[in-house]
């Protein structure tokens, strides 16, 4: 169980790139990161807007001479400090993530980027081998990805329990997209543009996140191909979907599907994962994310709970409360932070057995996910097409 103490003996440097007082997605990132005090936010360029974001950087505490105007200027008047940032985050529109990724890795930081990475499968393939040549790492924010829960379903999968996998139906699907509210709503305007989001809006924003779990619940699978369908029923986004079909075919003869959808009329969220064995299935929603439902055919239905002794070590090692007290994606992200953590500190003393066995969404992962987003929209602007994975 984890208590609030560091798991490094001290705080890791940190800044952040974006973020700012409007940002859907700074607030997680700071929480998590300060949570368990393996971070300490000493500067930032928070906001497109330079005077904005130093006021912004100095509400948060942060000194006004560490609150920079853009990242370039950050990352040289830190490396030019004693007591400079060490890693930063980036939570910034995605089309902007590949260079800030880049240029932080060469000026010696430790990377924790949003997810997609980046475009291309050859902008990420630069940056996997830029952080083997810097010797620092990309965490991705594949923040659902710390739940417990998730890795209970891991365990019991790698022991067997389900038998040979068989099926795995992915799906993240709510309905807050259903008009075009990016007309009002200027954090969701970008998201549903080319110019900023690159060839696809649901499924590099919605699909990549059940994909990775899945990824992490049953890590020996690989896609052999796949058949992708995708729609903008919002009119005004096209060329960008709205919802999207995935058929996947898995190298062990195992089949997928997934369907990521911003107008699935009525639904909250919608992001369910279900692995189907020889002998039994396991399914994890987030909308109840401290249950895993584990149905083994002829038997009654068990519903396993977070934080109780029955559970595998590994799924008990991140609770930050017992049993009966919900945790929720707060928690998650702050698991992964103090995973990012340890896999950058372990990275700076060289220390391979640690990584070795170490788990954390890497610049790997990163990498995964815009290959598959890339073949998705390859075979959907072919006609559904399969597609070599």
């Amino acid at each position: 169980m984890i208590n609030g103490t560091k798991a490094l003996d001290r705080s890791l440097r940190w800044g952040m790139v974006g973020g700012g007082g409007t940002s859907q997605i700074g607030y997680i990132h700071r929480s998590a990161a300060l949570r368990d005090g393996n971070f300490v936010l000493q500067a930032g360029a928070f906001d497109i807007d330079a005077e904005r974001g130093r006021a912004f950087g100095v509400a948060l505490g942060v000194t006004p001479d560490r609150c920079y105007p853009d990242y370039e200027t950050m990352f040289v008047a830190e490396a030019a400090r004693a007591d400079g940032i060490e890693a930063v985050s980036i939570a910034t529109p995605n089309n902007t993530h590949f260079a800030i990724c880049r240029a932080a890795l060469n000026a010696g930081l430790h990377v924790v980027c949003e997810k997609p990475l980046c475009f291309t499968v050859a902008e990420a393939d630069e940056l996997e081998k830029l952080c083997a040549e810097k010797k620092k790492i990309i965490g991705v924010t594949y923040g659902y990805a710390g739940h417990q829960l998730i890795h209970q379903a891991r365990e019991m999968i790698a022991e067997g329990l389900l038998g040979e996998i068989r099926i795995i139906n992915m799906q993240f699907a709510h309905g807050f997209h259903n008009e075009a509210v990016e007309l009002q709503n200027p954090s969701t305007k970008w998201r549903v543009d080319p110019r900023f989001v690159g060839p696809s809006y649901v499924l590099g924003d919605l699909a990549t996140h059940p994909l990775f779990i899945a990824e992490t619940m049953v890590p020996k699978l690989k896609v052999k191909r796949l058949l992708c369908s995708r729609q903008s029923f919002v009119k005004s986004r096209a060329p960008l979907e709205d919802n999207a079909f995935v058929m996947m075919e898995y190298d062990n003869g195992a089949v997928g599907t997934m369907w990521a959808s911003a107008v699935n009329c009525g639904s909250m969220h919608g992001q369910k994962v279900r692995v189907i064995g020889e002998k039994a299935s396991l399914e994890w929603w987030d909308e109840q994310p401290n249950q895993l439902r584990y149905e083994v055919q002829g038997e009654p239905v068990q519903i396993l709970e977070r934080g109780m002794g029955y559970l595998y070590g590994r799924a008990l090692e991140e609770d930050r409360i017992g049993g009966g007290h919900p945790e929720g994606l707060f928690e998650a992200w702050s698991n992964l932070y103090r995973r990012f953590a340890l896999a950058m500190d372990a990275t700076d003393r060289a220390d391979k057995a640690f990584l070795e066995n170490f788990w954390y969404p890497d610049v790997h992962a990163g990498l995964m996910g815009v290959r598959w987003v890339g073949q998705c929209v390859q075979s959907a602007d072919a006609g559904a097409v399969w597609v070599d994975c």
